[in-house]
Formats: structure tokens, sequence, C-alpha cells
């Protein structure tokens, strides 16, 4: 065993112990949405489903999204955790290529990596579709969350959007779902 294969293969025990989701080969390159409206994207956002990450572990799990300077969307992630208290990260996001506005790059921390946030598909008013991913060499990580506008997401628009995550290769059986309760969640 070569050593890339050697530390590919250390990569995937960490992130399967972390429950991430883990591909073989490099990331897809799938579509983004055309003509993609930042100012139509803003407001608040509840996560309906999503493939686990070890950076996203409570329930309740909403992003709102702000202009934060022009060209710069603020990000505001928010979750309840499982002892009860609310856990928060802001960060912002940009274009990096204004041709591609769709492909946001998103930051949380002063001199951190930017990380891929690309939304597939949105309509602004109802649903969203994110995907980033991660290559790591010959394997690769995928994130994805569908999301809506309000706690809950009708089953035949979630059901369309998973099938758009399964023809780039998502794995759509390790799709969670987000506890949205509104009993559950308060005031989150």
């Amino acid at each position: 065993m070569n050593a890339l294969q050697v530390i590919s293969l250390a990569l995937l025990f960490v992130m399967a112990a972390q429950a991430q989701v883990t591909m073989p080969g490099r990331c897809p390159q799938p579509a983004v949405q055309k003509d993609f409206d930042a100012a139509g994207y803003l407001g608040k956002w509840f996560d309906i489903v999503k493939l686990p990450h070890s950076f996203q572990k409570g329930e309740c799990s909403t992003a709102t999204y702000s202009l934060q300077s022009p060209g710069v969307v603020g990000v505001l992630n928010t979750e309840l955790l499982a002892n009860g208290t609310v856990n928060s990260i802001s960060g912002s996001a940009t274009a990096k290529d204004p041709s591609e506005p769709a492909k946001l790059s998103v930051t949380f921390f002063e001199n951190s990596p930017a990380a891929p946030y690309w939304v597939l598909d949105t309509d602004y008013d109802s649903y969203s579709l994110v995907y980033s991913c991660t290559d790591l060499g010959v394997l690769h990580v995928d994130f994805a969350w569908i999301m809506s506008r309000e706690p809950t997401l009708s089953p035949i628009t979630l059901a369309r959007l998973q099938a758009k995550l399964g023809s780039i290769g998502v794995r759509v059986d390790k799709l969670i779902n987000t506890i949205q309760d509104e009993e559950y969640c308060g005031a989150v």
C-alpha cells in the first residue's frame, strides 16, 4: 500500500467514525440554480433533511441569510443541542465568480478555508437544495441540505429534490430528518 492509500484509508475511518458520507472518486460538479438571485434567497430557512456530518449535531436547525455588504451574505446557523442549549455560528458567503452566483463560498472562522455552498435548486419561497463537497484525493465527502421556508416541506417536493441529489451520486439513503416540531423547538 502506498502512502496516499494509507492516508486516504485513515481519513475514511476518521470520517466514518464521525458519521460523514465519504465516497470514492472526486467531487461531482452538478449544475447549479440558473440566474441565482441572492437577494431573493435572504431570510430564514429550516433544515428538513441533511447528510450527517460532524459540525451539525442538533435539531431545530435553521440558517438565516442577510445582506452584510454588497456581494457578501451574512450566515447565521442555529440549532438546539440535546442538552437544551442553543448553538449558533455566524459567517459570511460570497460568490467567487459573478458569472456563477449560485456557487457560494462560505467561511465561519477568520483565516479558515472557505467551503463550497452550491445552491442546486430553489424557488426562493418554499424550498432550497444545497450541495457541498470536499475532495480528499481518491475520496470525497458529500454534504447536502434540503431546506424550507417553513418547518415542513411537501413530500412531493422532498422526493423530487432527493432524486436530484441521487442523480449526481449522493447517497440519499443516508439523509437524516431534522426535528422541526414547534413544541420541541420552541423559540429557536
